[in-house]
């Protein structure tokens, strides 16, 4: 059992995920968080080959296929995209600087 002390002291492991683009590249990305919107559930990425303090979160729909597997959307609707952006905001205020 950990107490506070070693949680604290653990090393912060990121977990990657890995995207494939319609031309077949892949991308590393950090999961920041699922972001449920109006129903709707988005996944929040940060690219792993871009300086942190320069990064673009990427925010994409989530889409169910089946049972075990989901692929994700981009979203062009900027309204959402800002409504879900202000909700991981909120959610992590203490824990990221959003400048």
């Amino acid at each position: 059992m950990l107490n506070n002390e070693d949680f604290a002291e653990q090393e912060y492991e990121a977990e990657i995920i890995t995207l494939e683009d319609d031309l077949g590249n892949e991308q590393d990305f950090e999961f920041l968080d699922v972001v449920e919107y109006e129903g709707v559930e988005y996944v929040l990425l940060l690219p792993t080959d871009e300086d942190e303090d320069a990064a673009e979160v990427m925010i994409l729909e989530v889409q169910s296929l089946d049972d075990e597997s989901e692929q994700y959307l981009g979203i062009e609707d900027e309204e959402i995209l800002q409504a879900v952006f202000d909700i991981f905001k909120e959610r992590y205020r203490d824990e990221y600087d959003f400048d």
